[in-house]
């Protein structure tokens, strides 16, 4: 039986004569003694995935003459990595991955018998350059990481091409590198895998990489390469069980493929002939035009994500030939038609959404047969009639069918039934609409269309389109004329100021009213360039009705800022605690609902989940048309495949971090479910959680929890509601009984036991149709 043991390491243990140390995946926490690092005779040292902190001491590699493998990772250990950890000579493997280490990377070219490197998810800096040319002394290096979190400034080298040439991993993801990709890396013959994606790289893919016979995962996505794959596809090694004997066969294909570099070309015709490929993600860029036939020849394919592009046309009845396809997402695309039957031919799907396209017609039956299928999501199309009830239609929610044109059913209260005398009356009223209506409004609209068109080929001649550059990507924008639309950053045009720096309200030169976002580079430059970075990178890969959009950005090395769109109505912060405004029951649930679709996306309609990590009402900024819009991520976290924790040590807001995030630093999705729940007690109560009333003894949920228990919820009601609907006092109050409820459920202390904001999403929505329908 494993045991987890607690506690901190005593010193004695430095009197001991070790040669092994091994207590991984503990709950142990304290300093590591010093002691332990003046063991002459360790070998081995394993203290992975704990609770350890403080510092390492500076000498510590001068007294481990013997060590051979240092696993650190997984800690919380600060400070800066000892230069004298160099002269361990024997080093086979150095593991300080996933700590707050702080600092310049040491020249680590001593270690000549390194095999495996990891020092990524740290706060490290250095010279790209110098750092990575110092590792080519290693020549038996085959797993090198120093992504996440570490800013490693410059390029890639040439020398990259002079690395081991047993390496097989080289990740170096989210490291701020730029330049481009140098040929010389098709040097590294026996790579696996190689992640470059989330930096600044520029330029062109090289065709080198055509060389990397054993590639099979490639990562570039979320930087500014351009152009396409080289002509020729990347050569990996398949290999596969036969029995007892491995076999192994040479295929021209790639395994996997994950581009996400801003393509606005077509796709290469070659893509599709690459019969052995099992993950294909083409999403976030700008492709278009019809899928060709010629994806049939994907025949082994396990998953697809060609979410948020310009794809049209119908989706070829061929697709039902991928027997071995578990995921499949054309979500946010311009598909068109009706959804292919064939889709219930492929035995294996578990995950299917087809949402923001036109799909019209009928769901199909032949999903019911789908008997692995756990998601559907087919919400925002043109579908209509009966939803199916058969298979796993039973476990989908009513979001995943909402914003259709005409879904009816039997058995879901948010949609309309289908029963007979319905579809007749439906079927002779769309006769009705197709001999008698249409024609004529077809006319009235081709003419409108005529006139406006004319009118406007008209006065563009004489003004120029103020609205333009809402319909362009965002873009670069120089400090003058950010000063000009400004007034030169005056007082008078300050929004908002916070942490970071401070906001301003301008109008640039074609018209258009933003919001400057400047960043205090004078006081706390390093954390403002840390949250510059991360904001710019978020905001450049999401879309979504509920999020703050980016114009553009003005950046240098004096000035960075942020050019957002303008929130004319300020935030739900002023709406709540400002005088002469005020939110109705309604108003404030369509906020609710909105900042809840926003963190539905975040967390999970997006490729991966990101948390915001700091949400409050100051961050919620309302419209025109009061549609509230989440804003500031500043501090927020881009998970990668397969994570759903991280450690920060970044702080929150005090009052709106879940526990876990205040006490260990541990940010997740639940995190944010977390302050979505205080946030949502507050829009009800008008009470801040810091708020002068509560203390250790009383919070401000366990005061809604107990007037939840003893049914005097008008006494936590925010005043502003009585009286003003008071002749609805009854669906106000239940309505209000219902938010405060979930909202607990979203405080649960434990983040494993919390509810989802697909849940929240789900529970809202249908405490909306209830208020209104009284």
């Amino acid at each position: 039986m494993d045991y987890i043991v607690a506690g901190e390491l005593p010193a004695e243990l430095g009197n001991l004569n070790l040669v092994r140390f091994n207590i991984h995946s503990n709950r142990l926490s304290g300093s590591i003694p010093f002691s332990m690092f003046n063991l002459s005779t360790l070998e081995m040292v394993d203290v992975t995935t704990n609770y350890f902190s403080g510092y390492l001491p500076s000498t510590m590699g001068f007294s481990l003459p013997n060590l051979q493998r240092l696993y650190l990772g997984g800690n919380r250990l600060s400070g800066v990595i000892p230069s004298s950890i160099t002269n361990a000579s024997k080093l086979t493997i150095l593991d300080m991955g996933n700590n707050f280490l702080i600092g310049t990377i040491p020249n680590f070219g001593n270690l000549r018998l390194l095999q495996t490197f990891i020092i990524g998810g740290n706060n490290l800096t250095g010279d790209s350059s110098r750092f990575f040319s110092s590792l080519t002394n290693c020549k038996y290096l085959k797993f090198f990481d120093v992504s996440n979190l570490n800013q490693i400034s410059g390029v890639l080298p040439t020398s990259i091409g002079n690395f081991s040439a047993s390496l097989q991993l080289f990740s170096a993801y989210g490291c701020n590198i730029t330049g481009a990709i140098p040929s010389e890396i098709g040097n590294l013959s026996s790579l696996d895998y190689l992640l470059l994606d989330r930096n600044q790289l520029t330029g062109f893919i090289p065709s080198t990489i055509g060389k990397l016979k054993s590639l099979q995962r490639i990562y570039i996505s979320t930087n500014k390469l351009e152009g396409y794959y080289p002509r020729r596809a990347l050569p990996v090694e398949q290999s596969w069980r036969h029995g007892s004997k491995r076999q192994y066969a040479q295929v021209d294909q790639f395994l996997f493929a994950w581009v996400s570099t801003n393509w606005n070309l077509p796709v290469p015709l070659k893509l599709w002939n690459l019969n052995d490929l099992l993950q294909l993600n083409l999403s976030h860029n700008s492709l278009s035009g019809n899928l060709p036939s010629e994806i049939e020849n994907l025949n082994v394919i396990v998953d697809i994500d060609f979410s948020w592009n310009q794809f049209s046309g119908n989706i070829p009845s061929s697709i039902g030939k991928f027997q071995s396809l578990a995921s499949l997402s054309f979500a946010h695309n311009r598909f068109q038609g009706s959804i292919p039957p064939s889709l219930g031919n492929i035995i294996n799907l578990q995950s299917l959404n087809l949402s923001f396209n036109n799909f019209s017609g009928l769901i199909p039956k032949s999903l019911e047969e789908l008997r692995h299928l756990e998601h559907l999501d087919v919400s925002h199309n043109r579908l209509e009639g009966e939803i199916p009830t058969g298979g796993h239609f039973a476990n989908f929610t009513a979001q995943s069918f909402m914003q259709n044109y005409a879904l009816c059913s039997e058995t879901r209260q948010q949609f309309p039934p289908c029963g007979k005398a319905h579809k007749r009356s439906r079927s002779k009223n769309v006769v009705s609409l197709m001999k008698y209506i249409l024609p004529p409004i077809i006319a009235v609209i081709l003419a409108v269309t005529i006139l406006l068109i004319v009118r406007r080929q008209k006065s563009n001649k004489d003004a120029p389109h103020s609205e333009i550059s809402l319909h362009l990507e965002w873009r670069r924008i120089s400090y003058r004329e950010l000063e000009e639309a400004t007034n030169a950053f005056g007082e008078s045009n300050i929004l908002g100021s916070g942490s970071f720096g401070s906001v301003y309200g301008g109008i640039l030169s074609d018209g258009l009213n933003v919001a400057v976002k400047v960043f205090n580079l004078q006081s706390e430059q390093v954390r403002a360039i840390k949250s510059f970075a991360t904001e710019s990178q978020v905001l450049s890969t999401i879309r979504h009705r509920n999020l703050i959009r980016i114009i553009g950005c003005c950046s240098n090395t004096e000035f960075k800022a942020l050019i957002l769109e303008y929130m004319p109505n300020g935030s739900l912060e002023k709406w709540l605690y400002s005088h002469n405004y005020f939110l109705d029951m309604l108003k404030r649930l369509n906020i609710a609902i909105d900042v809840a679709l926003a963190l539905e996306y975040l967390h999970h309609g997006h490729t991966f989940p990101i948390v915001h990590c700091d949400l409050k009402p100051s961050n919620v900024l309302l419209d025109e048309d009061m549609v509230a819009h989440v804003s500031d991520f500043g501090i927020a976290k881009l998970f990668d495949e397969g994570e759903s924790t991280a450690q920060t040590n970044t702080l929150a807001t005090i009052g709106y971090m879940a526990p876990e995030y205040g006490t260990e630093g541990i940010v997740s999705t639940s995190g944010d479910v977390y302050s979505y729940g205080v946030m949502l007690l507050e829009m009800y109560t008008r009470k801040k959680p810091t708020d002068e009333m509560f203390s250790e003894e009383m919070s401000l949920k366990s005061w809604v929890s107990h007037s939840l228990d003893v049914n005097t919820i008008t006494e936590v009601l925010d005043t502003n509601l009585h009286g003003r609907e008071e002749e609805n006092f009854s669906k106000r109050d239940q309505c209000v009984s219902s938010i405060l409820a979930l909202a607990i459920e979203c405080l649960t202390d434990s983040p494993t036991e919390r509810i989802n904001m697909r849940e929240v999403v789900v529970s809202l929505q249908k405490i909306k149709a209830i208020f209104l329908a009284r």
